[in-house]
């Protein structure tokens, strides 16, 4: 995946801490955004193809809700 600043790493940092940690390393940060922007295109590859099959171009969020339930699975 491409290092483009997609996600960032103030959010990282900030979801971390959200879930309680004190201090986050930058390397958690880098680690963390790595890991949801690879998660986050798998989902949205998947929802394209579901609004596909559904005679869309639109990605809608119930595509994208699916999507997550399937790729759960």
């Amino acid at each position: 995946m491409p290092s483009e600043r997609l996600v960032p790493l103030a959010a990282m940092e900030q979801l971390i801490k959200n879930a309680g940690a004190d201090r986050v390393s930058d390397s958690a940060k880098a680690a963390l955004k790595e890991l949801l922007e690879e998660h986050g295109l798998k989902l949205a590859q998947h929802a394209m193809k579901l609004a596909e099959h559904a005679g869309r171009k639109t990605v809608k969020a119930e595509d994208i809700k699916l999507a997550a339930k399937e790729l759960e699975r």
